[in-house]
């Protein structure tokens, strides 16, 4: 299942102690294994359940030092072994067996059209290093969760609610319209609301 989380920090230092209170909570998400990564005013967070590549060369966050980017992934590729044949063939070479660094060699390689090639469930987020600039996925039908809350001084995100709520300073209210989707659909809130004012949820094919 793994979990990922991460903090943008617009004005200075990203918090770790934030992030590692995150990465506390989706522990039962991931009980195999734990990473965190700090680069510039951003930091990664990452619960790990070992699935296709079970090997340390698969642990997250991924940073790849040749193409400077890093990551942190949810998911599955299901089409992860063609991929990587077709990069191959373009010259990148692979440290890994799993989907991860597919995903990563894919977007050095294609950058955002990437997205058009990936076959599967994910929630991803990829720093790159010589710009500084972070994005934030999810997949076509949203079936990987990935919630976020922000404001002028930073972006956070997680694969779940309560994980963000570990940061403490969230706006817990309820929202209104998030209510009346919750009472008018049978529980269900689409996407960006969710019952708390102060989180959203990515849109799926965002």
């Amino acid at each position: 299942m793994c979990g990922i989380c991460g903090e943008i920090n617009f004005k200075g230092e990203p918090s770790i102690v934030n992030v590692e209170k995150m990465m506390r909570n989706l522990q039962s998400r991931g009980p195999d294994a734990a990473g965190l990564l700090k680069q510039g005013n951003v930091a990664f967070g990452h619960r790990r359940l070992s699935i296709i590549d079970k090997s340390n060369s698969s642990q997250q966050p991924m940073f790849d030092p040749q193409l400077g980017l890093a990551i942190v992934f949810n998911g599955c590729i299901y089409n992860y072994v063609e991929l990587r044949t077709e990069l191959k063939s373009k010259g990148y070479q692979f440290f890994s067996t799993g989907d991860t660094e597919v995903i990563l060699k894919a977007y050095h390689a294609w950058g955002m059209d990437c997205l058009n090639k990936l076959l599967g469930m994910f929630a991803f987020a990829i720093w790159e290093q010589d710009s500084g600039r972070t994005i934030v996925v999810r997949d076509r039908l949203g079936i990987k969760p990935l919630y976020y809350n922000e404001n002028t001084e930073y972006f956070r995100f997680a694969s779940t609610l309560p994980a963000l709520l570990e940061c403490g300073d969230v706006d817990t209210s309820i929202d209104s319209v998030a209510l009346h989707y919750y009472m008018s659909f049978h529980a269900a809130v689409p996407a960006p609301f969710t019952i708390l004012k102060g989180i959203r949820k990515l849109p799926p094919a965002t």
